[in-house]
């Protein structure tokens, strides 16, 4: 249940019955102290101001016209015309006890869209590292709350997979497999095979021209060459998804769809273009002039789409991918997940797309930018050595940090199974040290501040939802068999339960905003609030009436579930013990 929403659509009905011109905002905020309710009405003061009325006033006859019978026990006129919420108990009662008997924890379903999500896309040449890292992980977060809401996502990795450079790791990879090598041998390190590569183009005699003539070739569609580079491709995609695999992020071989799956409609972009006099000749080159975009020399800003040469560029990809998307995938809303300094072309891709009609009417295009990882020292993050950081080794050094942080604490697990509560806390804690942040800035990778057991962390979050699954151990009783009423008596049992009950609006913000960071506050602060709430209000004590027992069990089991679920949305795993 959306309690936001539902509040949102009573009031713009009592808006319309007195009186509202069209569009009026309806603004509705949550409360910042309990005395004031739970939620805080503001369309009063805009509205008056509209209406040349004192909005004390507007604000009484929006109270007397909005119906919230059985939701709210009481509106109050505070101040210059906020109009306080205060929700009903047995309201609140009734939703908490139907959210916790349910699989989607009172889900309401939406309307659904098809959504295309763009992201991780990773450089076929090279192995995966921390760059890649931010892309990966908040694309898939948001790809899995989308799901969940009931939208039709559909995955697309634009990997690297084709250009100039695939000649000179070609000419390379061949030398070596006619030195009897196989591929996946000769692959095994790909940044050490792009370094040999690299070194015979620039220093060896004659290589650089042979690279040359296999892009060509392999451009040019000759069978040999491109049964090389898709065996190229297959063993550097089994790379990739073997981080994927680690990170538990959902994509895989089948929502790959690289640049070179779009050759066939290059030159037809680069003609729809010129037919539609939007693309011009410029020095030999294809050019697309933005007025909308005009430097302060009042010059329109340059979108090239193929040079003088001949030659495609992002620019060509990315539009035949808008084209793609639109006409074959159906997308009513298309996300791309790249860093910041990628967003000024994606604005311009977007405004040629529009001008040539690749788009629908009501098709949204948002580029989601995402800022740098940083270590200690303010600057981008790397080894020790200064060398770029390959995700399977700081995936490594997690889960080892992890394991030796377990190892000091008291636990009845089994070795084992501590080796399983390290990986998933040594996993989880990198993934959740990042989506835990703005996703629009950059932030300091802290080893220390990330497998913190305290503060806003995955293993403060992950041991939280062990302790409230140990309460049902100790109390005997399977969260399952709860079919009790839920009774909210104390301010610490009513506070949980309103928390509880805006999951759907944190999820709905996410899913909108592709602000994972907003599911993570959400999930802290209900675990803090659920600690505040178990201090004082005890469960298992031997005085507790088995009736408010029972209550006080059924917010802890929601409480588990929201955790976890939260949790599982960001990709992060759950155990029973820690």
């Amino acid at each position: 249940m959306n309690i936001q929403q539902l509040l949102l659509e009573r009031f713009q009905a009592a808006m319309t019955a007195i009186g509202a011109p069209a569009g009026s905002p309806v603004p509705l905020t949550r409360s910042t102290k309990p005395e004031f309710g739970e939620y805080q009405f503001n369309g009063a003061m805009p509205l008056a101001k509209r209406l040349k009325k004192n909005p004390r006033e507007i604000a009484g006859q929006l109270v007397n016209a909005v119906n919230l019978e059985g939701i709210a026990t009481k509106l109050e006129v505070a101040g210059p015309g906020f109009i306080n919420i205060h929700l009903d108990n047995a309201w609140l009662q009734s939703a908490v006890a139907t959210a916790s008997m349910d699989d989607r924890l009172g889900f309401v379903s939406q309307s659904a869209e098809t959504v295309v999500v763009d992201y991780s896309a990773p450089n076929l040449a090279k192995e995966m590292h921390v760059g890649h890292l931010r892309s990966t992980i908040i694309g898939d977060a948001v790809v899995k709350v989308l799901e969940f809401l009931g939208h039709k996502v559909i995955r697309q990795n634009h990997m690297g997979d084709w250009g100039t450079q695939f000649g000179m790791l070609l000419a390379h990879l061949s030398d070596r497999l006619a030195a009897n090598e196989v591929a996946e041998t000769a692959l095994a390190d790909l940044e050490a095979f792009y370094r040999e590569a690299k070194v015979r183009f620039d220093d060896e005699d004659g290589f650089a021209d042979r690279a040359r003539e296999y892009v060509v070739k392999l451009q040019g569609g000759d069978p040999e060459f491109l049964a090389l580079w898709q065996q190229f491709i297959d063993i550097s995609i089994a790379h990739s998804q073997e981080i994927y695999d680690r990170l538990g992020v959902s994509l895989g071989p089948d929502h790959v769809m690289g640049e070179s799956a779009y050759n066939d409609d290059l030159a037809a972009v680069i003609q729809d273009l010129q037919e539609r006099g939007i693309a011009v000749e410029d020095q030999g080159a294809q050019v697309v002039f933005l007025d909308e975009m005009k430097n302060k020399e009042g010059q329109p800003a340059a979108y090239i789409v193929q040079k003088s040469g001949g030659g495609y560029l992002y620019s060509t990809t990315d539009l035949a991918a808008i084209r793609y998307r639109v006409g074959k995938l159906g997308a009513d809303r298309i996300l791309i997940f790249t860093d910041a300094r990628q967003a000024l072309h994606f604005k311009q891709t977007e405004i040629v797309a529009r001008k040539a009609g690749f788009f629908n009417e009501n098709t949204s295009y948002e580029h989601c930018p995402f800022g740098m990882m940083l270590g200690k020292d303010g600057k981008p993050f790397k080894t020790r050595t200064g060398g770029t950081v390959k995700l399977t080794e700081l995936i490594d050094e997690a889960v080892e940090r992890a394991n030796d942080l377990l190892q000091k604490r008291e636990s009845e697990l089994t070795d084992a199974e501590r080796l399983e509560v390290g990986r998933k806390v040594g996993v989880g804690s990198v993934k959740y040290a990042d989506l835990s942040k703005n996703r629009t800035t950059d932030y300091v990778f802290d080893w220390d501040t990330m497998l913190s057991f305290e503060g806003n962390t995955a293993p403060y979050l992950q041991y939280a939802y062990t302790r409230v699954r140990s309460i049902f151990r100790k109390a005997g009783t399977a969260p399952e068999d709860l079919t009790c009423e839920v009774m909210l008596v104390e301010i610490q049992e009513r506070s949980l339960a309103v928390k509880l009950l805006q999951y759907q609006e944190a999820i709905e913000q996410v899913a909108k905003e592709a602000q994972p960071h907003l599911l993570c506050t959400y999930l802290y602060e209900l675990s803090s609030l659920f600690m505040s709430f178990y201090e004082a209000c005890p469960i298992l004590k031997s005085d507790v009436e088995p009736s408010v027992r029972d209550s006080r069990l059924v917010l802890a089991k929601l409480t588990a579930d929201t955790i976890q679920h939260g949790l599982a949305s960001l990709g992060i795993e759950t155990m029973e013990r820690m």
